[in-house]
């Protein structure tokens, strides 16, 4: 069967969708440049703040992300990933605007999850606050019998700490620390695993020395892509 094109609505922000770039062709089994599957980037930082438009009322993203959808699509994307799990409150009132498929990070991590760890009945959440608000993935946890850890109103403002850190490409100890610190936390209260519920947190989850596994949501939604792509 044919190849088909993957198409991403990026910008939100820009190193997450670089990283989720990265992620996708090293989850392609090529051996030549010509292996490789054909992706479609727009990277648009243009689209107007989620978490803004939440918090604060101010301008929705939902026509610039349509917008941008249109445009993978008049550019030859069969289908669109997201890499922005805040993208995904707005999500509902995007699909109806475009008419090629839109994959969906949450649901294709929670189906990660119970799939390659079965045994798994409680994880930790690390996400923006307004997915953790919007209960994106506790609703559809909760729906596969896994309980859902969240940090506590006093840590939340710690996870939103290290996303703008790496939204300004900081990388270092301290920002790794805090990170693990709010991980060790999720895991005293009973969390035999941790979800990366932000592409930026998911950029420096993978260099954490931590005990538990950490389900990386980027790169969850890099390998979804690669198979339906490749119609395998």
């Amino acid at each position: 069967m044919q190849e088909k094109t993957i198409g991403i609505l990026g910008g939100m922000g820009p190193y997450a969708t670089a990283d989720l770039f990265g992620k996708i062709i090293e989850q392609t089994p090529a051996k030549k440049d010509w292996e490789h599957l054909r992706v479609i980037i727009d990277n648009n930082p243009k689209i107007p703040s989620r978490t803004r438009a939440i918090l604060y009322n101010e301008e929705s993203p939902v026509s610039m992300m349509i917008e941008t959808a249109r445009n993978l699509q008049k550019a030859g994307a069969d289908f669109v990933i997201i890499p922005c799990n805040s993208a995904h409150v707005f999500l509902p009132e995007v699909l109806p605007h475009v008419t090629i498929p839109i994959l969906n990070m949450i649901t294709k991590t929670v189906d990660y999850i119970t799939k390659e760890s079965p045994d798994v009945t409680a994880v930790g959440l690390l996400a923006a606050k307004i997915v953790v608000d919007a209960q994106l993935y506790q609703a559809r946890l909760k729906a596969v019998s896994i309980k859902t850890i969240t940090p506590t109103e006093q840590q939340q403002p710690i996870v939103r700490q290290v996303i703008e850190d790496v939204k300004l490409n900081k990388k270092s100890d301290g920002v790794k620390s805090k990170l693990a610190g709010l991980i060790g936390a999720l895991t005293a209260k009973g969390a035999q695993a941790v979800i990366a519920g932000c592409t930026e947190i998911s950029i420096v989850a993978k260099d954490l020395a931590v005990d538990v596994p950490i389900f990386d949501s980027n790169e969850i939604l890099a390998k979804a892509a690669v198979k339906m792509a490749r119609n395998a």
